[in-house]
């Protein structure tokens, strides 16, 4: 049996690793899009490693889109394989795949446009929308902690990671020449403590481990003191600066926490009467399929609902879809809060919130997640920075720019590697394998797994293959 790392190698965007059995089973861990430097990842995103017609398998650990974007684009590519994964990556799959081909679209009509007014060549879209509509029939939901077999050989178990809404560590057991080879594939692992959701949850003993690193080298602040952050900038912003506090938040997970936070304040009557904007279409629909899975969300949740049955909701608090209201937001002078996608400022309205206020020095952009070093999320929060082209116009930077670390969706190295002592006898751990963080990260969870009694860790190259 051979694993093949084509993507999150070395790097911490575009998700993919197969696994070829003996026999020529073939299994894809998750197919994510890479991301951060918009029409430059169109060359990396085409070129998949493998021949989408010879995939048998698909199991996807979440439905965050540097995991799951490609599905449409392996469909149009011939993948007629089976896709498991939990009830909830179902469902938001099917909106963050919809919204991700109507971005595509969206980029080459200007990229097209752009190539039309200099006699190049033109491109065409990774895949569309009626790709991401179609390939929904090949999805297989399964439950929470139930082993199921997919065939003979091949036995899978989702375990909650607790990083968003459906996310799992996928377990595998391979039989092959009378050996059951044990693997466990972390996608993204949760908090131990999150503000919505349930704490990552044990998962079966493994030989093989492969594990995420974004915050291999960084350590996180407790949640507590991010909620007193947030309502000091808040108070700052709003209050103080009379002006607006922008708030890039990836639509699925980071922005119904953010807004949960709020109304955890709004009810102590500790957020003043501040105008606060969620303005996403896919936010709006995506904050629906939390309610209805508010359920599986953590004990604090489910607390909440007993005298406030809807937790991310309140009086002060809006949804806005119509695109024509969002462009009222640009022009009102209302101190306000604006929660918009994307994450790292590199697509959808808050791109255009932040182009229109960067230059404001009573405006505050928050950034609450991470950012790939190259994105304009993470290019702002350059102290040293000036100025900042935003399609295409150069901004002076006077607005202020603050990052709370305390909401980030991934744990850091010390809550990862308590995880994983706590659930895993390491010394039965065969081999361990490094994807998913900048390179540094990995060096540092590295080091951070040897000093804990990890042993045999490799941190592979894109594209490598690993006999296991």
């Amino acid at each position: 049996m051979k694993i093949q790392f084509l993507g999150a190698a070395r790097e911490v965007t575009g998700s993919k690793h197969l696994i070829t059995t003996d026999s020529g089973k073939t299994i894809l861990l998750d197919c994510g899009m890479y991301q951060g430097k918009g029409m430059e990842t169109d060359e990396a995103n085409r070129e998949l490693g493998f021949d989408p017609k010879d995939i048998h398998y698909l199991l996807l650990s979440h439905a965050h889109i540097d995991h799951s974007g490609l599905i449409p684009y392996i469909y149009s590519r011939g993948f007629r394989g089976k896709i498991y994964c939990t009830a909830a990556t179902r469902d938001l799959c099917q909106l963050m795949l919809q919204d991700t081909a109507f971005i595509q679209e969206q980029d080459v009509r200007w990229y097209n446009k752009k190539m039309d007014r200099q006699h190049k060549p033109k491109i065409k879209p990774l895949f569309d929308t009626n790709h991401a509509q179609q390939v929904m029939k090949l999805f297989r939901p399964v439950e929470y902690d139930t082993p199921y077999r997919i065939d003979e050989q091949i036995q899978v178990q989702f375990t909650n990671s607790g990083h968003m809404l459906g996310s799992a560590v996928i377990s595998l057991e391979i039989k092959e020449n009378d050996e059951v080879k044990r693997i466990a594939y972390t996608g993204d692992v949760g908090r131990l403590h999150s503000h919505i959701l349930c704490t990552p949850q044990a998962f079966p003993q493994c030989d093989y481990l492969i594990c995420e690193s974004t915050y291999g080298n960084r350590l996180h602040e407790d949640e507590l003191v991010s909620e007193e952050q947030l309502l000091g900038v808040v108070e700052d912003t709003c209050m103080y600066k009379k002006g607006k506090l922008l708030i890039p938040s990836f639509s699925v997970g980071r922005t119904q926490e953010i807004v949960y936070v709020l109304n955890e304040l709004y009810n102590d009557g500790r957020l003043e009467r501040v105008p606060v904007y969620v303005d996403s279409p896919l936010s709006a629909n995506a904050t629906e399929i939390f309610r209805r899975y508010a359920d599986t969300l953590n004990e604090q949740v489910r607390d909440t609902m007993r005298f406030d049955p809807d937790p991310f909701g309140f009086n002060t608090l809006r949804y806005i879809t119509d695109l024509n209201d969002s462009k009222a937001l640009n022009k009102s002078k209302q101190p306000c809060i604006v929660i918009s996608a994307s994450g790292m400022l590199e697509a959808g309205r808050i791109k255009h919130h932040v182009s229109n206020h960067i230059d404001d020095p009573s405006t505050t952009i928050l950034i609450v997640g991470y950012c790939t070093p190259t994105s304009l999320g993470a290019r702002i929060q350059d102290p040293t920075l000036r100025y900042v082209s935003i399609f295409g116009f150069d901004h002076r930077i006077r607005a202020q720019v603050t990052k709370i670390e305390g909401f980030s969706g991934h744990g850091d190295y010390q809550e990862m590697i308590s995880y994983f002592t706590s659930c895993q006898d390491i010394k039965q751990i065969r081999k361990t394998f490094i994807v998913h963080g900048e390179s540094s990260a990995q060096e540092a969870m590295k080091d951070h797994l040897y000093e804990a009694g990890f042993r045999n860790i490799m941190i592979p190259e894109k594209g490598e293959k690993v006999e296991l």
